[in-house]
């Protein structure tokens, strides 16, 4: 499989896809959102959006299945799988509030082959494959080169369900509040893992997530020289619903510090 060619193949389908989303924010009406539960909500656009990624990565890789949030041939497949989120960040989209990203990652077996984070609002697309190192649009990108979590700029995200680790969460805000250079939260995993894999953001963590949420953002963290692991040290963030990521100075001052409060 030649992944490069894949991978600005698979792009081009994204950026379409891009293109269906930001016609459809022209006049978008908020009165037809549907809600999924608390503060977890869909569009025509994120349904719109999954059935175009669907339909454009299924004919570049027809033998493929999908992991996918709104359901659009979402059964998986033999050994390749695309994971996508058409709409990364619904709840900035439907306000007008940045960023908001399509995501999405190949996934052979275990193993993800290549992904593409588009941030929507500003134009970026990152993206990488096996072998390759990260990009930004088609400039290189490494993960940051700080020392210290003192030093480090933080991002997280606030669950929209599942309030029961709130307590240890918010003490973990309080941690980094008084032992870094600051938190943001910007609504859409997605781009928080690729500010990392660029630099923006030195560490990001959040519980609370779903494989598509997370798998191509990872995926950039490790090819720009990162870190991704899950609160108790272990690997499964992925279809475990934790993630802790950084640049390779500090991850395990930063991981240390998540578990000591998210896993009391």
């Amino acid at each position: 499989m030649d992944l490069e060619k894949l991978t600005t193949e698979a792009i081009e389908v994204v950026k379409e896809t891009g293109k269906f989303i930001t016609r459809e924010k022209e006049g978008f009406m908020i009165s037809s959102i549907e809600s999924k539960g608390t503060h977890n909500f869909v569009t025509h656009v994120d349904k719109g959006a999954e059935e175009k990624l669907v339909k454009g990565l299924s004919e570049l890789l027809p033998a493929s299945g999908f992991i996918a949030e709104e359901g659009t041939g979402k059964e998986e497949k033999g050994s390749f799988n695309w994971v996508i989120d058409p709409l990364d960040g619904t709840t900035n989209f439907i306000h007008g509030s940045p960023p908001y990203a399509v995501s999405v990652a190949l996934m052979n077996g275990n193993r993800i082959l290549l992904g593409i984070v588009y941030e929507i609002t500003h134009g970026e697309i990152f993206h990488s494959f096996l072998e390759a190192p990260a990009y930004l649009n088609s400039e290189v990108i490494k993960v940051s080169n700080v020392g210290k979590v003192s030093d480090s700029l933080i991002a997280t995200g606030f669950p929209y369900s599942s309030y029961g680790r709130m307590e240890p969460f918010m003490k973990t805000l309080d941690h980094f509040f008084l032992n870094s250079h600051g938190v943001r939260r910007l609504g859409s995993a997605a781009t928080d893992l690729a500010y990392v894999a660029c630099g923006r953001y030195d560490a990001f963590y959040e519980y609370n997530l779903k494989p598509w949420d997370v798998a191509a953002g990872a995926f950039l963290v490790q090819q720009a020289g990162g870190k991704i692991g899950d609160f108790r040290g272990g690997e499964d963030y992925l279809f475990g619903g934790e993630i802790v990521a950084s640049n390779d100075k500090i991850f395990n001052e930063f991981q240390q510090a998540v578990s000591m409060f998210m896993n009391i």
